[in-house]
């Protein structure tokens, strides 16, 4: 239980001010990252019309996810936008599946994490809004239907951001605590690997997913 609430930083001091940094999650979004680079390199490696068991999975991800990025956008967007929704799905994935492994934590149970790709999509999503609509009638569409809805459109705007992230990061960062106190409870014998499973396979494929599909929504609402 003493390490519950614990995080390895590092305080970087420039121009006075003192940035703060969770090594941790850095470490394993970078591990996370590497697999991915790894798992790229092999699934093209040899392509083939038979093949390999990792080109296989590299294609099943990259058709099922073009595939939904069309149905939420069009064929063209999708050639845009789906190579980032692919990416990002994965990295999630495997980043949530990461604490399934001995030594090895969620970096998504960092709220820096989830909040940074939450900004990332609101960005390219609006960015996305503007070039589809131009800057007029993106501007407009915050005065709809009435134009003393603005205020209230703009915080609906900006709430996307913290429901897409804090769903992400209470989903992980609960997991992990019950998971912590119930092997503290039961000295680790009985419940534990059955709380890892289900919390960092089940749930964590499942948090992955509706990130991944809510970023999809999001760009196409503003693109649309």
């Amino acid at each position: 239980m003493e390490d519950l609430g614990r995080i390895h930083q590092i305080i970087v001091t420039l121009g006075g001010r003192e940035f703060v940094f969770n090594l941790e999650a850095i470490l394993m979004t970078w591990i996370a990252i590497t697999f991915l680079l790894v798992f790229g390199f092999f699934a093209v490696r040899r392509r083939g019309l038979v093949p390999n068991p990792v080109q296989v999975v590299g294609e099943l991800f990259v058709a099922q996810f073009f595939g939904l990025t069309e149905d939420a956008l069009d064929k063209e967007k999708a050639k845009t936008f789906g190579p980032l929704i692919c990416a990002l799905f994965m990295f999630l994935l495997v980043g949530n599946w990461l604490g399934a492994l001995p030594h090895l934590e969620e970096p998504t149970k960092d709220l820096n994490t989830p909040l940074s790709l939450g900004v990332m999509g609101f960005v390219i999503a609006h960015v996305a809004g503007i070039r589809a609509k131009g800057l007029k009638g993106y501007l407009s569409e915050y005065f709809q239907p009435f134009a003393f809805m603005m205020p209230l459109n703009l915080i609906g705007e900006l709430a996307k951001v913290v429901s897409i992230s804090f769903r992400l990061f209470g989903n992980i960062m609960g997991g992990s605590i019950i998971i912590l106190v119930v092997s503290y409870l039961t000295y680790s014998i009985i419940l534990p690997p059955f709380l890892i499973v289900f919390f960092s396979l089940f749930v964590g494929t499942i948090q992955a997913f509706v990130f991944t599909m809510l970023t999809v929504v999001y760009i196409a609402v503003q693109v649309k």
